[in-house]
Formats: C-alpha cells, structure tokens, sequence
C-alpha cells in the first residue's frame, strides 16, 4: 500500500476526505487495484466496518461510496501505476538531478518491489547455514559481492527469518550486503576496541566482532537498547550494550582505537525495506540530519586515540547527508584524514573517487550506503 500510495491517493481524491479514514481508503483501494484474490464485495465491506470502528458510523456510506466507484471499468485511468509515479515528485527531480532520467528510473523500480531475504552468518559459518537451509527444503544463493546469502523464493520476501533453522541458535543475523560491506570496509584491525555510537538494531556491531573487533554498543534510543542487546545475545557475541548520547561524551577522551558513527539519517537508500520513508521525508530534511550528523562526529572525534579510526556511514543517497558531512568534519579538523581501504574484499565499483564507499541501489543491486574511513593522524 504504501509503495502505492501516490496512485492510490491520486484515484480517492483523498484531498476531500477526513484525515482519520486516509489508510483505511488507502486499504481498501489497494485490495480492489492489486489483490484480485479478494473479492470486491469482501473489500469494501471490510473497509467500512474498519471505518465505523475507527471514525464512527457516520463515515460508513461515505467510505462504501468512494470505493464502490473504483470497482468500475476505468476508475484507474491510466499512466498512474509507473514507478515513478510511486514517490513524492520533488524526491524524483531531485533524484534525476544527481543520477539522470535513466538511473532515477532504475531506483524508483528498485524501491517499488519486494526485498530478498539476506542472512550473514553468526555462530554458524557459511558451509553449516547452507546445509541447514537445504535440509530444511530453503533455497539459497551467494548475495552479491559474496556479502550473505539470498534466500530464493518465489514471491519475495520469503520466510519469516524466525521460522528458518538456527534463528533461535544464533546462526545468522538478518543483514543486507550493503551494511555488511560497510563492516568490512572500516577494516578495524583485530583486537581493538571500538565504541559503535549508533549502533541499534545491532548488525554491524556483531559483523564487527566477527571481525575481531572488541565492542562497546551504544545508542541514545533507549526503546531501542532492548533490541540491540537481543541481536548480540543470539548470535553469541561479546558486545556490551550501554544507553548513552554520543553527545554527551560517554567515554574518556583518547580512550578507543576507534569509533563508529552510523548516523541516523533520511534512510533514502533503504526505501525498499521501508517503504513509508519516502513519504516521511520533505526537500528541508537533509539539511536538518546534516546538521545533526555534523554534531555526532564532532561529538565522536575527540574520543578516538591517535592513530585510531572514525568510521563515519548512513543509509542515506544523498551527498548532503554523506560527502558533504565529511568534508565540513575533516575541513574544521585536521587532525584527521581519510586513509585509504587496502582490503580487496570491498570491490574498487564500490569506492568512490575520494576513496568513501558508496553503494548505490539502481547500480549495484544493494541497498544504498555510505562510509568514509577516517583516520586521526595527530
């Protein structure tokens, strides 16, 4: 519904009804347009009982009225259903600006249909996860850059990873290549201890220790610790978790062979996961997370030792949220630089000119990521 959600506003005229009845419109329409394994009838009455139950029964015969006029030849029109008609027009012209007609076209796609299931090894290695998939009937394949494995199905997404074999064992965590790669990319050498500052739901944190890298995982989101500590336990990390605000200087300053900040952000690299961001977002949105994003290095760079490294990443496409941080950050300090990546495991596709990772959905088939490696040289 909500990767439909501009064709289906578009043919309810939602401009006219009640705020209050918007996603139950949006429902009923979606099942009328697109699940033609419901019936009609079955649709819209489900959606006015949704509607009494939610507004009142005053709204019923409106709700019963707008849909019934959807079930005709032509309600559609036509032209609505493109790609590109699925996301908010200033994100799209902006979008053509950076990547042209062509690519925007390409990640507009990509974010309109269903993801594929990605796992990362855990407590299991790659050879013992397979085996337990293919005992269990589950069909799975290398993702690209060899960074997990798809889980192929028919209908993506698949299964629910708690009913795949090992989900209660720890054998995998649920990670796109894209966020595992980024892992790989800080190349922390091993044994260091690192401070992953942003570090719920817990994915990298636990790629990291895979690694080799001692973690101290922290996040200001203390709904969202519960998480985080979950992720670590499962996959039978050593992680300690802690509820704290980067900005307010948890650690000792020099304290940490490195420091990870993975930024919130306007996610607009994940909208295929998370299909509501795009409509959550509006063109003042950069600006504002960049200010933040500035905030949390400045916050994070005094905590790294000399010689030490600060990883910088989000989830975002745009250069507001990525490069641009960057260059403010290493333009106002210059105690640190970028130091290259020599690790051959993170394909040169991937790395930018400046030698920041950069994966880009309509390019590489993975979500959208950025990092920049960091290194604090005085």
């Amino acid at each position: 519904m909500l990767r439909r959600q501009r064709e289906l506003d578009s043919a309810l005229e939602l401009d006219r009804a009640d705020p209050r009845l918007h996603d139950v419109l949006r429902l009923g329409a979606y099942q009328l347009r697109w699940l033609t394994r419901v019936p009609s009838h079955a649709a819209v009455s489900t959606s006015v009982e949704l509607a009494r139950q939610t507004v009142g029964e005053g709204v019923t015969g409106y709700v019963n009225h707008a849909l019934r006029k959807l079930t005709g030849l032509g309600a559609w029109g036509s032209g609505l259903g493109g790609a590109k008609q699925s996301h908010p027009e200033w994100l799209v012209q902006r979008w053509v600006s950076q990547f042209g007609q062509v690519e925007t076209q390409r990640l507009t796609e990509w974010n309109d249909s269903r993801p594929i299931l990605i796992l990362q090894p855990a407590r299991a290695s790659v050879e013992t996860l397979l085996r337990q998939l293919r005992d269990a009937g589950i069909l799975a394949t290398d993702a690209p850059f060899g960074a997990g494995l798809e889980i192929r199905t028919p209908q993506p997404p698949g299964p629910r990873p708690q009913s795949l074999p090992g989900f209660t064992e720890g054998a995998f965590i649920v990670q796109d290549p894209a966020h595992a790669l980024v892992a790989r990319f800080a190349a922390i050498p091993r044994g260091e201890f690192v401070y992953d500052a942003c570090a719920a739901p817990g994915g990298k944190a636990v790629t990291l220790e895979a690694h080799g890298a001692r973690i101290l995982a922290g996040d200001a989101r203390h709904e969202r610790i519960g998480r985080l500590a979950d992720t670590a336990r499962r996959a039978g990390v050593e992680i300690r978790c802690v509820a704290a605000d980067l900005e307010a200087a948890p650690l000792r300053p020099a304290s940490v062979d490195a420091v990870v900040v993975d930024a919130p952000c306007s996610a607009t690299g994940t909208m295929r996961r998370h299909p509501d961001a795009r409509w959550r977002l509006n063109p003042t949105v950069f600006a504002r997370a960049a200010a933040r994003q500035a905030r949390l290095l400045a916050a994070a760079a005094p905590l790294v030792r000399p010689g030490g490294l600060l990883i910088y990443a989000t989830c975002s496409l745009e250069p507001e949220e990525n490069e641009h941080v960057v260059e403010g950050f290493l333009n106002q300090n210059p105690e640190f630089a970028r130091t290259p990546h020599a690790d051959a495991s993170v394909p040169t596709e991937l790395l930018t000119d400046a030698g920041d990772f950069q994966s880009l959905p309509q390019r590489h088939g993975i979500d959208g990521a950025y990092a920049a490696r960091l290194m604090r040289v005085s």
